[in-house]
């Protein structure tokens, strides 16, 4: 395949797909060394029962959620106004996300949906992320399985930017943006996976190595309006991409996008890997190489 320039579906930003450069030599190589100089924060002995703020139990909690202990923004500073909360995903040390059971994995999901809907409630917090930073070279700073939740009153300007656009879409074609991009890739060798509920693929213009989208068939604004059989199917593909990038090693990051109030946003999963490093050309033109076709990455997740 020939490298080619890509235009991402909505926004004015190119990637340039380059399978030929994974073959270009290399004489350096790069290591993560984990050393532990405390003990685990988030393992169930260390976590003060006064602290949390929710959870799920059978028993004993099987995922629960924190105030993040050195948050960016507060409900009690007006010059960085929000909240933000640590999700332990599992009870259990060393495990990564995508190595739980279904179910396991529905709970850190049903977490999502009952912060987000309690977070949504407090008066000006109108922008919910969820993210994830798995490994060391996605940001993670601690090793047990955790996610966050970050909810401010300002919309990123990245954001905000995808939205005018859906909009801009919709009043030129008069149809839904999300809808015509699933419809198209379900039925491209970029499909990872479809079934009547939830489809995921990797990007026609991807700027990562591996990258991956999923979405609910059904077009919500956010997490909380997924039903619990929406939300099961939506576990059951994510554990099939998580276990996936596990194989291969990467550290990755997964995030969802949610503006409360605007019905324009719709939900869905972004899985960026981080494999691929942003050097001189991606930092000094804003072009991105990529030199794991979409396509390729797609086969390698069937």
């Amino acid at each position: 395949m020939n490298s080619e320039f890509r235009q991402d579906y909505l926004l004015n930003k190119y990637v340039i797909i380059t399978p030929s450069r994974s073959r270009r030599p290399r004489d350096i190589s790069e290591e993560t060394v984990v050393r532990r100089n405390a003990p685990c924060p988030f393992c169930p002995a260390a976590v003060k029962p006064k602290k949390i703020i929710d959870k799920i139990d059978n028993g004993h909690w099987q995922t629960l959620s924190l105030p993040n202990n050195y948050p960016a923004v507060s409900l009690t500073n007006g010059k960085a106004y929000g909240a933000q909360e640590v999700i332990i995903d599992t009870p259990k040390h060393g495990v990564e996300l995508g190595e739980l059971n279904e179910s396991e994995i529905l709970a850190v999901l049903t977490m999502y949906q009952r912060r987000t809907a309690a977070l949504s409630k407090i008066k000006g917090l109108d922008y919910v992320l969820i993210f994830k930073n798995n490994g060391a070279r996605a940001g993670a700073s601690i090793a047990h399985a955790h996610s966050q939740v970050f909810a401010t009153n300002i919309i990123p300007p990245d954001v905000q930017e995808e939205i005018t656009a859906a909009v801009n879409y919709h009043a030129k074609h008069r149809r839904n943006a999300y809808a015509d991009i699933i419809a198209k890739e379900i039925k491209s060798p970029r499909k990872i996976y479809a079934d009547k509920l939830t489809a995921a693929f990797c990007p026609y213009a991807s700027p990562f190595h591996y990258e991956a989208w999923i979405f609910p068939r059904r077009l919500v604004d956010n997490i909380t309006e997924l039903t619990a059989t929406e939300l099961k199917s939506l576990a059951k593909i994510l554990k099939k991409i998580l276990e996936k990038l596990h194989r291969l090693n990467l550290s990755y990051n997964f995030f969802m996008h949610q503006v409360i109030s605007n019905p324009n946003q719709y939900f869905y999963i972004k899985i960026q890997p981080r494999d691929s490093v942003w050097a001189g050309v991606e930092l000094g033109s804003g072009l991105v190489i990529n030199s794991v076709a979409p396509e390729a990455a797609a086969k390698f997740y069937r």
